[in-house]
């Protein structure tokens, strides 16, 4: 994440990015249905994964939680145009 806000063209998703680490790392999320809960926006798929937007919905994140171990594997951060 920090290669991605370090990037001058990126650099508007750096606080975003810091607050939605800063969130996930305190969080206990157990369910698809808690991750919905919280933040509203979030897309759930499959195996998993979610898809949270940001940036004014300019840029998004995609993430594969393993909610038995609270564990959360970034799989793509980037512009909507590139998802």
């Amino acid at each position: 994440m920090r290669e991605f806000w370090a990037e001058p063209r990126h650099g508007d998703a750096e606080q975003g990015l810091k607050a939605w680490l800063e969130e996930v790392s305190r969080a206990n999320r157990k369910t698809p249905a808690d991750v919905k809960t919280h933040y509203g926006n979030a897309s759930i798929l499959k195996n998993g994964r979610v898809v949270f937007n940001f940036g004014g919905n300019k840029y998004c994140l995609v993430v594969a939680i393993k909610y038995s171990a609270s564990i959360v594997f970034v799989r793509f951060i980037g512009t909507h145009v590139v998802y």
